[in-house]
């Protein structure tokens, strides 16, 4: 009993899934692009500071003789941005762009189903915008199609961020997915249809789900899991800010309106005089002369790996994630992880682990007044937040990656069962 794992992202929920499949026996292969080994050349190749994000393609090595990669679409789009070829990559219909690399997946996976049947797996396990051949396929073939929607159904998305383009005009340059073809548009909601069962990473995500108009099928809600916890040391101590200093607050995410960006920086403005704000994050585009002029008044750094950023979340006192729009946050897990709680709205996966005022905030989703009333409510109360730093770290213990790992096989399980 085995399924095929289709996932070109290979970001950390879908490598738990892999890893969960393998220890279960469950994975017979696990389609991606790009895949590093630790060791190997590519992954030499990382630790120049020019190709450093190639490391966040790196798999853990019991996944080695499981994974078929396809690298070279997927690298030159990575190259194309580093470089400033970005008309390459942008659309829905240039050379290297994520919509093409994601088609020429899904009928990669496809066209490997009939010889896997034969040599009896049972099913295929595949993300948004990359199942919908797959999964047709799989049906022909009578295999079940297993589906992960990662962030939130694209009719929910639509309606609840044209309000922000009309709140923000200033700002609906940063909010993509507008843009998206109706044909497009008609694969999510044929992935969904052929799906046999929806795995979800929060219950915002599952709510989103109920705009689909056709007939659902069965959602199941396992959430993602922790990064390793963090012994906190002096020195981490050291870099908060002291007692009488600024509040040191970070955002780490795409500098979108989806991120509840605008609020955030509108809420930071009417503390600005107790705070210190530090933003991590790409821009969407060039051509939000709003978001430029936030940027100078704060402190801004594009891209960091991941080690640095978990380095950073532990120099500041409290993670700002007012996402407006999220399937779960990886950052919220991260920061929680590093001891650093985490103010975070009902629209993320704030609601699965976070209890307001124990282990972290939650605020109403495009609400400034709500993020500016929570940050002044801590300024010069580093007791509460390291209280409710505490209570983060037991959080995180409690859910770590393996348990995820763990949960996601024997729901697949499950359901080949049925």
């Amino acid at each position: 009993m085995k399924i095929i794992l289709s996932g070109p992202a290979n970001n950390s929920n879908c490598k738990a899934v892999a890893e969960g499949l393998v220890h279960a026996d469950l994975l017979a292969k696990y389609y991606t692009s790009v895949a590093i080994f630790p060791g190997s050349i590519w992954d030499c190749l990382g630790n120049i500071k020019a190709f450093s994000e190639i490391k966040r393609k790196r798999f853990d090595p019991i996944l080695k003789d499981y994974i078929k990669s396809a690298p070279s679409y997927e690298i030159a789009r990575m190259l194309s941005n580093k470089f400033g070829f970005s008309n390459l990559t942008k659309g829905e219909d240039s050379l290297f762009c994520i919509n093409k690399i994601n088609l020429k997946h899904d009928k990669r996976v496809a066209a490997s189903l009939l010889n896997s049947k034969k040599k009896g797996v049972e099913g295929v396990f595949c993300y948004e915008d990359v199942a919908s051949f797959s999964f047709k396929e799989s049906k022909r073939l009578g295999l079940k199609n297993l589906y992960e929607l990662p962030i939130g159904y694209w009719r929910s998305a639509r309606r609840l961020l044209e309000i922000e383009t009309e709140k923000w005009p200033a700002w609906a340059s940063t909010i993509p997915g507008f843009e998206d073809s109706d044909e497009k548009l008609m694969r999510k909601d044929e992935e969904i249809r052929l799906s046999d069962r929806i795995f979800v990473a929060s219950s915002f995500t599952a709510k989103t789900l109920e705009e689909y108009p056709g007939k659902l099928p069965p959602v199941e809600l396992v959430p993602y899991g922790f990064p390793p916890v963090i012994q906190k040391s002096v020195q981490d101590s050291n870099l908060k800010s002291n007692q009488k200093g600024p509040l040191k607050l970070l955002f780490v995410g795409s500098l979108s309106q989806r991120k509840g960006i605008a609020n955030m920086f509108s809420a930071v403005e009417k503390v600005k005089n107790h705070v210190q704000l530090t933003v991590v994050g790409r821009k969407i585009n060039d051509y939000c002369p709003a978001l430029d002029a936030a940027l100078t008044n704060h402190t801004w750094i594009p891209t960091l790996p991941n080690e640095k950023i978990l380095e950073l979340m532990r120099a500041h006192d409290v993670l700002l994630f007012p996402s407006l729009f999220e399937g779960f946050g990886l950052v919220i897990t991260e920061s929680m992880s590093q001891g650093t709680p985490v103010i975070t709205t009902d629209r993320t996966a704030g609601k699965e682990f976070i209890i307001h005022g124990k282990n972290g905030w939650l605020v109403e989703a495009g609400s400034t007044t709500a993020i500016k009333e929570q940050i002044e409510s801590l300024i010069g109360r580093r007791d509460v937040i390291e209280q409710v730093s505490q209570e983060a770290l037991i959080t995180a213990r409690n859910r770590p990656w393996e348990k995820y790992c763990q949960d996601i096989a024997e729901a697949v399980r499950k359901e080949l069962l049925i």
